[in-house]
């Protein structure tokens, strides 16, 4: 995959999961803000100030997420982002993340 492609991807997919947290933020399911700065993703959960990073590695073309439990790398595979270590996909990952830190059940799905 090119750099060119790889960005679009990965705006595509942080647009995604912002635009995800900020319809559960409107509806009331979750108090969470998030903000953007370039290709980093700050997720910060209101009651408890914790935060959740997610931010692309054009380098690596790799996501990076960074949360309470720990760092996770994801590329592409098969137009899906899995986890360089356990195959995992980030969407299915971020759901556990979320819901951890919010302290209420969120699902997160691929657009």
């Amino acid at each position: 995959m090119g750099e060119s492609e790889f960005l679009a991807q990965a705006e595509a997919t942080l647009s995604a999961i912002e635009a995800a947290l900020d319809r559960l933020n409107d509806q009331e399911l979750l108090d969470v803000e998030c903000s953007r700065s370039g290709n980093v993703l700050e997720i910060e959960f209101i009651d408890n100030g914790s935060k959740i990073i997610v931010n692309s590695q054009a380098a690596m073309q790799e996501l990076w997420v960074a949360a309470r439990s720990g760092g996770f790398h994801y590329k592409q595979q098969g137009g899906l982002w899995c986890n360089t270590r356990d195959g995992s996909e980030l969407f299915a990952t971020l759901s556990g993340l979320v819901s951890a830190q919010a302290g209420a059940t969120v699902v997160l799905a691929q657009g």
